[in-house]
């Protein structure tokens, strides 16, 4: 059964709990308890009732159980890609360290649990955290200088699209407005980060979190349908973490 807790402040790292045993969920809100700026925002007993929670409120840090009736805790947490909590599993077995740590969690603990171990646990969370955020503000500050007729303009990265190639020109398309620079999409390409923006087709590139769909060799975003290409599209839906 799902237990939803009062909300904490801004500073806090939202944790939910994730065991089938009470006692062991009990034992976690204790240790908890007992460090700054951790925020227990609910706990649940099965890997479902914790999907359905983290659809609904963000939650930062898990604190999840391997083996548990139904969904175990290491498909829950291939489930989540797309939400991206932090997790550290803890568990009465050493059994699946190696195939946890391949889902690149942030600690992997063994019951019945040390609170200096638990500490360290935490506290690599809370950096893994924390690296996050500052990626995410690193890359909206991030832009490229664009030549708009005779003006040299500042152009966000965020606030791109697409790129698209046409014939001497590649136009960039944003929200507002079109950008038709005289360059090659080759030049481009080795512009725009890698790490945010991919090739699906010889005439175009994609920012990958302005994708909307992908149907029948197709790619849509911001209503535009874009062709992708079977030689683009594994490395797509890897980067995408398609299922």
């Amino acid at each position: 059964m799902t237990v939803v807790l009062q909300a904490g402040n801004s500073k806090d790292m939202n944790c939910l709990i994730i065991d089938d045993n009470p006692i062991a969920r009990t034992t976690l809100k204790e240790l908890a308890a007992q460090v700054d700026h951790i925020h227990i925002c609910g706990e649940c007993s099965t890997a479902m009732e914790a999907y359905n929670f983290i659809q609904q409120q963000p939650v930062d840090l898990l604190f999840l159980d391997i083996e548990m009736p139904g969904m175990s805790g290491i498909e829950l947490t291939r489930n989540l890609s797309q939400y991206s909590p932090t997790v550290i599993f803890i568990t009465s077995k050493t059994d699946y360290a190696a195939e946890a740590f391949e889902l690149d969690v942030a600690d992997y603990l063994i019951k019945p649990l040390r609170p200096a171990r638990f500490l360290q646990a935490v506290s690599r969370a809370r950096e893994i955290l924390d690296n996050r955020k500052q990626e995410v503000k690193q890359a909206d500050d991030e832009y490229i200088f664009v030549r708009d007729t005779n003006i040299i303009r500042r152009l966000k990265l965020d606030d791109i699209l697409y790129a698209e190639a046409m014939g001497d020109y590649v136009k960039l398309y944003t929200p507002e407005k079109l950008y038709a620079i005289h360059t090659k999409l080759k030049t481009v390409e080795g512009r725009l980060p890698a790490a945010n923006f991919l090739r699906i087709h010889r005439s175009y590139i994609v920012a990958i979190n302005k994708i909307d769909s992908i149907q029948d060799g197709a790619l849509y975003i911001a209503g535009k349908t874009l062709p992708v290409t079977d030689t683009y599209r594994r490395v797509l839906n890897e980067r995408m973490n398609v299922l």
